[in-house]
């Protein structure tokens, strides 16, 4: 089943001879449950692509399809909560916010729907992440580490359609790095979560079941590792 579609994504900024195309007619479909690694060097329009598949950003030109949504259709507020309900992002610094305590944090994109908290759901992704002691903490009383597994806690939190995950152990060092890319892991095959990353670690990339390479704002190379 598929779960993502992008049909002639580009965009441009900027106009005239200051433009600068950052993504140049990329096609591409990920299957529901697929783990998508996405390489390539600074400036070749990784971000980009995961920015304009989030809703974080709107595209030049071409369709970003999400669970049959074709989410660029959607005025801001639509698309506000679609992203809110069907699309977790997990960011290399956290993005946490510094006043809210490691479970307001995590149950924040519930609370903002005005929807109750599924406590078992909440309780089975804290169980899952080691921080069941850490939720009364804020974040600057946490690790690198630890932050992570909240953003990821809080991508989680509404079962959403597809993970996005820019650069998540890019702040962290060896041993914090390996164990969030394995919870990531654990979550795309123990939940089926469809999982999108983007990395400059190759050692990450070759755990993924597929691998894309970007250059220069276009598909270089799209490779599957494990069918």
């Amino acid at each position: 089943m598929e779960i993502l579609k992008i049909e002639h994504l580009s965009k441009i900024y900027g106009k005239g001879e200051m433009a600068v195309k950052a993504l140049d007619d990329v096609s591409f479909s990920v299957k529901k449950g697929e783990f998508v690694a996405i390489i390539g060097p600074s400036g070749s329009g990784k971000s980009t692509l995961l920015h304009l598949i989030g809703g974080v950003d709107r595209p030049t030109s071409g369709k970003v399809w999400i669970d049959n949504t074709d989410i660029y259709r959607l005025d801001e507020t639509q698309l506000a909560i679609f992203r809110r309900r069907q699309i977790g992002l997990i960011y290399q610094f956290y993005n946490l916010i510094p006043v809210l305590t490691v479970e307001e944090n995590i149950t924040l994109p519930v609370l903002l729907d005005g929807h109750k908290v599924d406590r078992n759901h909440f309780h089975s992704i804290v169980h899952t992440l080691n921080l069941q002691d850490r939720l009364g903490y804020l974040p600057n009383q946490l690790s690198g580490g630890q932050q992570q597994r909240v953003s990821i806690g809080r991508a989680l939190i509404n079962n959403p359609s597809i993970v996005l995950a820019d650069e998540p152990t890019g702040n962290l060092d060896s041993k914090n790095s390996r164990e969030i890319v394995d919870l990531l892991k654990m979550f795309n095959k123990t939940y089926n979560q469809t999982l999108i990353v983007i990395t400059h670690d190759e050692r990450i990339a070759l755990q993924a079941d597929r691998v894309i390479s970007i250059e220069d704002g276009r598909i270089a190379k799209d490779e599957v590792i494990r069918p």
